[in-house]
């Protein structure tokens, strides 16, 4: 609900706006972004992935972590018809390990690593640049530190759970947070 009031104040008309903000409105779900996917088409994530949980991550092609593609596509494999969806967004911040266009980047992921999950193009993940998708998500616990950072989002749309570059993306303690949003009612 937003009110406004007017207050009189030695003969001059003063407005003063009070704003009452709603449960909904204070947090804002991380997933209320349009983004641009590699192929060019703009996607509304707030639409595409109501209800599911996901496993956002921060890919490069040139990187000492890159085959963790590989755990990604079969926890993909695994969990998506239970309602995971993987979802990869380029970054060239750590050591200019993601130099290539998003056709490259394409034709990488699917040749080497035969990826079916989601990809975004290639967007910042800290700085002034940042894409909003990721001011949000490293807003509470600092800036991204390296490639392959694993962000797990609840089916509510919420930040659960944030796993370091060195956590492959099929280690039990990431597996266990998966399962455990699966496990919940889609709402």
């Amino acid at each position: 609900m937003r009110m406004l009031a007017a207050a009189l104040f030695t003969g001059a008309v003063v407005a003063m706006s009070f704003v009452t903000v709603t449960a909904e409105e204070k947090s804002s779900k991380v997933l209320d972004h349009k983004m641009k996917a590699i192929d060019g088409k703009e996607v509304n994530l707030a639409e595409k992935y109501k209800g599911k949980v996901l496993l956002v991550v921060n890919v490069a092609s040139q990187c000492g972590a890159t085959p963790q593609y590989k755990q990604l596509e079969a926890l993909q494999d695994t969990y998506h018809e239970k309602g995971l969806d993987v979802v990869g967004f380029p970054c060239n911040q750590f050591g200019g390990q993601e130099p290539g266009n998003e056709e490259e980047i394409v034709k990488f992921c699917k040749s080497k690593y035969d990826v079916s999950f989601d990809l975004f193009a290639k967007i910042d993940v800290n700085g002034e640049k940042a894409a909003p998708i990721y001011k949000q998500l490293t807003a509470k616990d600092g800036p991204i530190k390296w490639n392959f950072e694993k962000f797990v989002i609840g089916r509510n749309g919420e930040v659960v759970a944030r796993f370091p570059t060195g956590t492959k993306p099929d280690a039990p303690e990431v597996v266990k947070v998966v399962e455990a949003e699966l496990a919940k009612a889609a709402k």
